[in-house]
């Protein structure tokens, strides 16, 4: 399946999700929640998480077979934890825009953006528990911890320039990959599926939201803003350790380590004014491709993790999103 056959089958299916999200949250009576939900969910976003889940429900083939409306509002919960976690980040990043449109808290300030996003994790845990029980409330719950753990790890690997490797995976296999697993299993667990099917499509989760992490932080440094929606360059303004910044602080001479640890050091003027000579010194220790195919080791363990699960169309999707991951340019 090619990206454009993919991403017309995410559309088409995005559309009905889109539908019974504006439906199950018409029940909200303060208008201004309303309208921060509004602008922090229908702001954008391909659903990738909540279609997971409903691809990983039929891909499973198992004995249960749970009803089209279970499984679409189990699938809003991901994209409502997404959602919450969108409108925390850009809080806490203190960020203007996201895709391109001013963010809930530049239009309305941090107060009620924060209760927003903590409306969004309790709703979100009270249709997990009523659709699928205490084992989907901690599927939920433990992909919520690792979330907000990541965000810590991050800020505390700024603070201390922490270039260790082991330390960015923990990151991102929070940030992003937790959640993205959460979805996965989520819906093999609605359909029954085994406890080898939950831990397989676990991995693949897993695999494909850390790839997908590392392209994001490629990204942040080779995007084109017309495309992503957001300024290059804010992963080193804030002094993130990504993966191809790690590379060079691991492998740059005496020399170069010293100009590169001066620029991180630098005030956030400055970062900016020397973006360009950071993102050619990464260039020189080959960090945007060690990046690149440290993403595609991930994608093929992915990939190889959906072994158990019988050939057909739910699994096709599957290995092209896998594929979209590696080659997505927003």
């Amino acid at each position: 399946m090619n990206n454009q056959e993919l991403m017309t089958f995410f559309r088409e299916s995005a559309a009905g999700i889109d539908e019974a999200m504006r439906s199950e949250l018409a029940s909200v009576e303060s208008k201004l929640l309303s309208e921060v939900l509004k602008h922090g969910i229908f702001n954008g976003g391909k659903r990738i998480r909540p279609q997971l889940t409903m691809l990983c429900t039929s891909l499973t083939g198992g004995e249960v077979a749970p009803s089209h409306e279970q499984t679409l509002k189990l699938a809003m919960v991901f994209e409502y934890l997404h959602a919450a976690s969108l409108l925390h980040d850009d809080v806490v990043d203190h960020a203007d825009l996201r895709r391109g449109k001013p963010t809930a808290n530049a239009v309305w300030g941090i107060g009620p953006v924060i209760l927003a996003g903590d409306f969004l994790l309790s709703r979100a845990m009270t249709i997990a528990g009523a659709v699928g029980g205490k084992k989907a409330m901690a599927i939920v719950g433990r992909a919520t911890e690792a979330m907000v753990e990541a965000e810590f790890l991050q800020m505390q690997n700024a603070e201390e320039r922490n270039s260790s490797e082991d330390n960015y995976f923990k990151v991102a296999a929070g940030k992003t990959g937790a959640l993205i697993a959460a979805a996965c299993e989520a819906g093999v667990y609605l359909a029954g599926g085994s406890t080898e099917q939950r831990a397989a499509i676990r991995l693949y989760g897993e695999n494909i939201g850390l790839a997908f992490q590392i392209i994001d932080d490629l990204l942040d440094y080779q995007g084109d803003p017309g495309q992503t929606g957001k300024v290059v360059g804010n992963d080193l303004v804030e002094g993130k350790m990504t993966l191809p910044l790690i590379q060079v602080l691991r492998q740059a001479s005496p020399e170069d380590l010293q100009i590169i640890e001066a620029i991180l050091a630098a005030g956030v003027a400055e970062k900016r004014h020397r973006f360009a000579e950071a993102s050619a010194m990464i260039k020189k220790y080959d960090g945007f491709g060690y990046a690149y195919r440290k993403a595609e080791e991930l994608v093929d363990g992915g990939l190889s993790a959906l072994a158990c699960f019988e050939e057909g169309r739910e699994r096709q999707i599957l290995h092209g999103l896998a594929g979209y991951v590696l080659s997505r340019d927003k």
